[in-house]
């Protein structure tokens, strides 16, 4: 019989140690985990953010009027001819619009003045860069130019159907050829007479053109 006790004894030890071992562990508070290293965590993805939308200033009948206008002040207008987009200072033709033409002529001034709007190569530069443009040609020069009239402040009053003396002061500051409230050029320059460009500015709107030969500066 104390063999037979011994005996199960021995067998039953095994289960009461695990069983003790076992509520020893559960006693002790689990131990969190260790945080990643930085090195070896996973990098994070950079997420591209789209670039932002270039200015586009849609042509309505006011600003097409007013784009006609200052080709006539800065003697490019011609009758609404194309050449005048390819039009250096002083008269001559680019062969190409692809770029700038950056040409310095001599005349009465030495300019390099370009296009349409008879814009200098910085001016072209700028504008061009902030509205992400590519190119010289026609629709691009129009684009610049309004950017320039936004930047003159004077928009607002033109999308009104108006090119008041106010407005023509704020774009002598970018155009010679447009009158100070005085009537003068900030440039000391040839100047339109507000009242000319006014009427001219009206035509359009009225869907008139008037003759090439008035588009000349005297």
């Amino acid at each position: 019989m104390e063999a037979l006790g011994t005996t199960a004894l021995l067998l039953a030890l095994p289960a009461l140690i695990s069983s003790r071992y076992g509520a020893a562990l559960a006693a002790v508070s689990p131990v969190p985990p260790f945080p990643p290293s930085p090195a070896l965590a996973a990098p994070a993805i950079a997420v591209a953010r789209p670039a932002p939308r270039a200015v586009r200033y849609p042509l309505t009948r006011q600003r097409r009027a007013l784009l006609a206008t200052i080709r006539f002040a800065e003697g490019t207008w011609a009758g609404g001819s194309p050449d005048g987009y390819r039009t250096l200072y002083g008269g001559e033709l680019v062969p190409s619009l692809e770029l700038h033409p950056d040409i310095v002529v001599v005349k009465r001034y030495a300019s390099a003045a370009a296009g349409a709007y008879q814009m200098l190569p910085a001016t072209w530069k700028a504008a061009s860069s902030r509205l992400g443009l590519r190119g010289f040609g026609p629709a691009n020069q129009d684009q610049a130019a309004l950017y320039l009239v936004d930047q003159r402040g004077a928009l607002a009053s033109v999308d009104r159907g108006q090119l008041s003396d106010d407005a023509m002061a704020r774009l002598a500051g970018e155009w010679a050829s447009f009158p100070l409230h005085h009537g003068g050029s900030a440039y000391g320059q040839p100047v339109k007479r507000a009242g000319e460009l006014r009427r001219f500015f009206d035509a359009q709107l009225r869907g008139q053109t008037q003759p090439a030969a008035a588009s000349r500066l005297g």
